[in-house]
């Protein structure tokens, strides 16, 4: 899954447990209270979350397509300029765990809808930041308040439709979210090429209070949520555990090496682009982003790749995929490029999508803060892929961004190759049994 296509999962064994029920039989299936398709109130609540995907992902990456104005703007280095993307995505890894915690105590449309109002508020502030550091600042307040937003949205889901549907009903949500941080990237950049990037950011941040307040009044209330205790000694057992996984760990690992990779190339795309010997107008810069939509198919196919080539085959392939698309950017031709970008978009959402399954499928207890977890390494690696890629570029141009991601997608190749090797010795160890979780 994506900045789009993959939710985080809240982080209470309680919702975990919810998430996946027990088969219904016939007759429970006629007493269930529980959303479905076609029953009232189901499309009311698929469109709400709807809205709140495309608010909460054109909010966090609002600046990303931006970034060579805001450095004009300010004065500022790509290094610089990329923390109005980092500092949002690091908040949002922070906060994801103790904000899916509240919304056991508090109940999650209230969370979800206190997020969304603190994100958009500070979104209409952001456009009238006096400097940089004024902007980064704003910028950390609004993905600390968005944390909120996928971290209960899957909850909801859980205990309000009916297991069928689910898939159906995270899929709406999902794809929510690629639109928004697609539409609000090229939305933004065709603007900012007209009236400058806080007119830009100001539209996005507009945009993002119609879809709170509709997601507000569209949303059914909570008819299965039971309130809990925060009990955070539990939580942070249960977090431990789930870190003393090695195979957990690797999975961790490659989300946060895969979007490094991500994080980095999209950042510093725009610097490029709009440089010689391209010399692009902003507002084709940012419909570059429509490139996501090959992230969204590659998504959808990495479930029959993992099915032929098993998931460390599929692994294998997509950083070779990734590794191959990094090697046509460097090319100083403008079909090249956009080719190596499809590759690098393709090649890291089926590396996601693998990996973030595997930890579904490999946590045997507490799935809920197992997924958690990995939201919060790979937007670790979103933070640390735009702020280093910057840095790269600022010091060696497009060839050093392009170097370090080639370097994460080593990491992700020899963390994979260690765990063929654990899962070898581990059956020699079981007398020949498959370890098909490594």
């Amino acid at each position: 899954m994506s900045p789009a296509s993959s939710p985080a999962a809240v982080s209470t064994d309680a919702v975990a447990t919810s998430a996946a029920p027990a088969p219904l039989d016939d007759d429970a299936a006629n007493t269930d209270t529980r959303l479905t398709p076609g029953g009232p109130g189901y499309r009311r609540m698929s469109f709400a979350l709807f809205l709140a995907g495309v608010a909460t992902f054109a909010l966090l990456y609002s600046t990303q397509a931006l970034l060579p104005l805001i450095s004009d703007g300010y004065g500022a280095s790509a290094s610089a300029a990329a923390w109005t993307v980092s500092a949002s995505t690091f908040a949002l890894a922070v906060c994801v765990l103790p904000l899916s915690a509240l919304s056991e105590r508090f109940g999650r449309r209230t969370v979800m809808t206190a997020s969304l109002t603190v994100a958009v508020a500070v979104g209409l502030l952001v456009p009238f930041a006096p400097s940089l550091g004024a902007l980064i600042t704003l910028r950390a307040l609004q993905g600390a308040a968005l944390a909120g937003l996928p971290a209960s949205a899957m909850a909801y889901l859980a205990e309000e439709v009916r297991p069928k549907a689910l898939v159906a009903a995270i899929g709406l949500f999902v794809a929510g979210n690629s639109i928004g941080g697609m539409s609000g990237r090229i939305i933004g950049g065709w603007i900012a090429q007209a009236w400058g990037w806080r007119v830009a950011v100001g539209v996005i941040g507009v945009i993002a209070v119609a879809c709170a307040v509709a997601f507000r009044m569209l949303l059914p209330a909570p008819r299965h949520f039971t309130p809990g205790s925060l009990r955070p000694r539990a939580l942070a057992a249960t977090v431990g555990s789930h870190l003393a996984n090695p195979l957990l760990r690797r999975l961790y690992l490659i989300g946060a090496l895969f979007m490094m990779v991500f994080g980095g190339v999209y950042t510093v795309i725009g610097y490029r682009l709009s440089a010689a010997p391209f010399s692009l107008p902003q507002g084709v810069v940012g419909s570059i982003f429509i490139v996501y939509l090959v992230g969204t198919a590659s998504s959808a196919a990495a479930g029959r790749l993992v099915t032929r080539l098993g998931r460390r085959g599929t692994l294998y392939l997509a950083a070779g995929t990734t590794m191959a698309g990094l090697l046509l950017a460097l090319v100083p031709n403008i079909v090249l490029v956009l080719l190596g970008l499809v590759l690098i978009t393709a090649g890291f959402f089926a590396g996601h999508a693998t990996a973030s399954s595997s930890v579904s499928h490999t946590a045997t207890h507490g799935r809920a803060q197992a997924s958690a977890l990995y939201q919060t390494m790979y937007y670790v690696g979103s933070s640390v892929g735009s702020a280093v890629g910057a840095v790269a570029f600022h010091a060696a141009g497009w060839s050093g961004t392009v170097g370090l991601g080639f370097l994460a997608v080593l990491g992700v190749v020899a963390i994979t190759v260690w765990g063929t090797y654990a899962a070898r010795s581990a059956r020699h160890r079981t007398g020949g049994g498959a370890i098909a979780a490594q």
